[in-house]
């Protein structure tokens, strides 16, 4: 999923203040099942919403976070100076930072969700067979979904959004780097639902930022369908190792950008600083840019100037480095590491073929790009590079469910089992078979 830091970096508790929670009614494993049976009882009575139902529920929530953006603000500042004072990374700060126009932007999505088409109820495939049975494949919402992840406030509404239109009883894990935060936004959303008249239920917050909350949902296979990490790879890991509920996730974001030898040499400089410079905190930014031979002695002397100028620090292979001396040597370690921060690796390579070997041998299988305009090599790349997205001639940084059209997205999953990619309303469903006969018995 789309992420943050390693949470086992984090202290159990911000550094500065005291995280304002109720007291939990019960031992924390009674009060985590609490909320999960909740959950689950709410996602049934969702399960039978109307779309106008749901879409009436998320306007309500798409307004009462605007209404409450004051609010959602200043706890997310006390958020903010906790992190600083706890001397958690820039890049971490600029995930869990929250401005007017990242609060809008909320809003905005909740409001896209609500134009899209509702997948519950649809027909995949239907049929009849020659024993007269008609066969309808129909998508019906996946139950419980429990979401832990880390540093971004907005994932909070987001998920809820997704999941309310999916039928979807969500419980939310958030982390205690960003607990005011999220409580603030999950408060406006449990307005939202109790003003439309849907169990509050369906968006559940575990009360409390303490890890062992974790442990206790990742253990509640009978209430929960399936869990979806959103965070650093030290987070994901440990969620894989100890769940026993299925987990859609993918462990890391390391995407790269290959610059062909008939690149416009314009459109790759655009690109390639998009794709690292525009957020490099996110999942979905470039950390390894591999260029063409052929096109290297002119574009890699000019864009490490361009990087550096913009505080990119650059590592480069031995090719690289012959280009433009003096800059530090890219290690084994660097070709697999998701820097989330302004740092880049640089690979010089011989062929197309060379290329997608790197991508093979060292990405993460989530985004990856090639800037050509040589349409053979481009249906090569295409057809080779097996990421989750794979683009050619733009920046990696549009692996997003709100830059794809899904109006938001539950998460980004490397997985092939059962979705890939930004996760929208579609992924956040099953199906089941309805079969309609007139008294057929098998022989």
């Amino acid at each position: 999923m789309t992420n943050g830091g390693d949470m086992s970096s984090f202290p159990s508790q911000p550094v500065r203040g005291k995280i304002e929670t109720s007291p939990l009614a019960a031992p924390l494993h009674e009060e985590v099942a609490r909320v999960v049976r909740a959950a689950r009882a709410a996602a049934r009575a969702l399960a039978r919403a109307s779309t106008d139902e749901k879409n009436r529920a998320l306007r309500a929530m798409a307004g009462q976070v605007r209404a409450s953006a004051g609010a959602i603000l200043a706890a997310n500042t006390s958020d903010v100076e906790a992190a600083k004072a706890a001397r958690l990374s820039p890049a971490l700060i600029d995930r869990l930072a929250l401005n007017a126009q990242r609060v809008d932007d909320m809003v905005r999505s909740i409001e896209a969700v609500v134009e899209l088409p509702d997948p519950v109820g649809g027909v995949i495939r239907s049929w009849r067979r020659p024993n007269g049975l008609a066969i309808a494949k129909v998508r019906v919402p996946l139950g419980v979904i429990g979401i832990i992840y880390e540093s971004r406030p907005n994932v909070t509404s987001e998920c809820a959004s997704l999941c309310v239109k999916s039928g979807n009883a969500v419980v939310l894990r958030g982390g205690a780097e960003a607990f005011r935060s999220i409580q603030a936004i999950t408060t406006a959303l449990l307005e939202a639902l109790r003003a439309a008249g849907l169990p509050e239920a369906a968006v559940s917050l575990i009360p409390t930022p303490d890890r062992a909350a974790v442990d206790a949902m990742l253990q509640m296979d009978q209430d929960i369908d399936v869990i979806i990490p959103r965070g650093g790879e030290g987070l994901i890991r440990k969620i894989v190792e100890t769940s026993t509920i299925p987990v859609i996730k993918h462990a890391k974001g390391v995407c790269h950008v290959f610059v062909d030898e008939a690149a416009d040499p314009a459109m790759a400089q655009a690109i390639v600083l998009n794709a690292k410079c525009q957020r490099p905190a996110t999942c979905n930014a470039m950390e390894t840019l591999l260029v063409h031979e052929r096109i290297a002695p002119a574009f890699v002397p000019e864009i490490i100037r361009r990087l550096q100028e913009a505080k990119v620090e650059v590592r480069g292979c031995e090719r690289t480095r012959a280009l433009v001396p003096g800059i530090p040597a890219a290690t084994e370690e660097d070709w697999v590491t998701e820097y989330l921060d302004l740092i880049l690796s640089i690979r010089v390579v011989g062929s197309v073929s060379d290329a997608i070997e790197h991508i093979s041998r060292y990405g993460s299988a989530h985004s990856d790009a090639i800037v050509t305009n040589d349409a053979a090599h481009a249906e090569q790349f295409v057809a080779e590079v097996d990421s989750a997205a794979v683009y050619v001639n733009a920046s990696t940084r549009f692996t997003d469910g709100f830059q794809f059209g899904l109006g938001a997205e539950i998460g980004i999953s490397t997985d092939r089992l059962h979705a890939r990619g930004p996760m929208g309303l579609e992924e956040l469903t099953t199906y089941k078979y309805v079969v309609r006969g007139s008294g057929q018995l098998r022989q």
